[in-house]
């Protein structure tokens, strides 16, 4: 199925960089864009991201053939409860969220009264930077794009999901979405959050005046992704709040094993803590050199 008009609700880093790499790599498909606010309808067509922009969601889906939604997972239900009577039959619906097995279960069941097609998507694609001001025609090259079906999925619908990450030379992988979201809890949800403790603590504004002059690179690098949108962060971390409570206790044992080396001075035991952790990332790293 080749896709001829486009709506992408939501023109952030991962909306806007999905038009950008639409605009790139397939010039001849129409891109609407929907934005919450008026200004950044001028904004999205400066940038040529979109060749429409325009904030009534009900008239942009009209005569798309493939909708995209970009917005926080936690905005998603309801946004597809407001577009449902507008959309046209045998249209394929997408996602980009970060959390699958809520936001599949809820879209699935709204778009079931019609005759479209819902595939859960996610772009392992990103940054701590955020709206089309960070948006970029490259940002999905090479990156892994988890594509979440279910019983339940259209498989023509699964198979031009895939084809549209594909063309923007991503790596399409399937996985179940409770399945996407127990390993995403770890990979993704988890730095994130650690990311944010870690920048929290240590800038406390009960730290002494040294303590961020003292900040360098080891810092700064550690966390970079902690600048992320609050917003899209809470939402993440409540759609998948099973998955990511049970990566945080197992980091929190890890941590309390460190713990108890440090406390007892227990050298053998932080270096082999240390040679284990820089092994399995330099493993890691050896075979995703991107």
């Amino acid at each position: 199925m080749q896709f001829q008009r486009v709506t992408l609700i939501g023109v952030g880093l991962l909306g806007g960089s999905l038009g950008l790499a639409l605009r790139r790599h397939s010039p001849a498909v129409v891109i609407t864009g929907v934005v919450r606010r008026p200004e950044a309808q001028l904004e999205a067509l400066q940038r040529g991201i979109v060749h429409t922009a325009t904030t009534d969601a009900e008239r942009a889906v009209r005569d798309a053939d493939l909708i995209v939604f970009c917005t926080p997972v936690g905005q998603m239900r309801a946004l597809a409860e407001q577009i449902l009577p507008y959309v046209r039959p045998g249209t394929v619906i997408t996602d980009v969220g970060s959390a699958k097995a809520d936001v599949v279960r809820d879209l699935e069941t709204v778009f079931a009264t019609r005759d479209v097609h819902f595939v859960g998507g996610h772009p392992m694609a990103g940054g701590e930077q955020m709206g089309m001001s960070a948006a970029r025609a490259d940002l999905f090259d090479g990156a892994i794009c988890v594509v979440t079906p279910t019983a339940r999925s259209n498989r023509e619908a699964v198979v031009s999901v895939s084809g549209l990450w594909r063309s923007f030379g991503s790596r399409v992988y399937e996985l179940a979405p409770a399945r996407h979201d127990i390993l995403v809890g770890r990979s993704s949800h988890l730095p994130h959050i650690a990311a944010a403790a870690l920048a929290g603590l240590v800038l406390s504004p009960d730290a002494p005046p040294e303590q961020a002059i003292l900040c360098s690179t080891g810092f700064r690098d550690t966390t970079r992704i902690a600048s992320g949108s609050p917003e899209m962060w809470r939402d993440i971390l409540l759609a998948n709040r099973g998955a990511v409570a049970e990566a945080i206790q197992d980091l929190m044992d890890e941590l309390a094993q460190v713990q108890s080396a440090v406390a007892s001075g227990d050298g053998e035991r932080l270096e082999a803590f240390f040679a284990t952790a820089k092994q399995r990332r330099d493993r890691w790293l050896s075979g995703h050199p991107g």
